[in-house]
């Protein structure tokens, strides 16, 4: 995978920021070198989360949404489930003619534990796809444990990253993206239809991590 493109110097926007995933990504690029910024519905909550993981210092700064889009290279979509369609929508200029990356997992929580929700498009990833026609749209980064993401006393974390999409171009440098986590190999995953059991495999792996007290990732085997 060396031939996979180089990313240094990408500022990586991340929307839905201020949660546990959004802010362990990035923690994590920001720790890469990469300049980072937060994006949130109300800045000044943008801006704290940036400034707990260290701020200007680290490389991260916080702004609204549509700043944070249209500041970005490249943008991560971390946000709810719930507020995910309302969020592209919103975002459909801002993030016009960029590759955005959605780890969203549609997921339901009832007494015997997580479930994959169904979607009418197929996948998150293929409802961001419909929203954000001009974008260049590539599902990666669903498994990486947010405690992980954010535990200082974790240097390394052993992970590979499925990547799915329909454009080489994007789904190499998301790859690439993935690499800069230290421990973390980014693995073309098939076409973004395919995106819905990368998704719904969430709720395995919470499953897991509930019964054996664990932080459970992916390895792909003979690759």
């Amino acid at each position: 995978m060396s031939d996979l493109p180089d990313v240094s110097g990408l500022t990586i926007g991340i929307l839905g920021g201020t949660g546990d995933q959004g802010k362990g990504l990035a923690r994590r690029f920001a720790l890469a070198g990469h300049q980072v910024i937060i994006g949130s519905r109300a800045a000044d909550r943008a801006q704290e989360a940036a400034d707990e993981l260290g701020g200007a210092d680290k490389g991260l700064r916080g702004l609204d949404n549509a700043a944070c889009a249209t500041e970005s290279d490249i943008v991560i979509i971390a946000v709810p489930w719930g507020g995910h369609q309302a969020t592209l929508q919103a975002l459909r200029s801002e993030l016009a003619g960029k590759i955005v990356v959605d780890c969203v997992n549609p997921m339901g929580f009832d007494k015997k534990g997580a479930y994959a929700l169904p979607v009418e498009e197929g996948s998150a990833a293929q409802q961001a796809e419909a929203i954000l026609t001009e974008s260049r749209v590539v599902a990666a980064f669903h498994h990486v444990s947010a405690v992980l993401l954010l535990d200082p006393q974790v240097d390394t974390i052993d992970l590979d990253v499925l990547v799915l999409g329909d454009d080489r171009e994007a789904t190499d440098l998301v790859q690439a993206l993935a690499a800069q986590i230290s421990g973390v190999r980014g693995v073309y995953g098939g076409r973004l239809r395919n995106a819905h059991q990368v998704e719904a495999f969430t709720a395995n792996l919470i499953s897991i991590n509930r019964r054996y007290k664990a932080h459970a990732g992916i390895r792909l085997t003979d690759v």
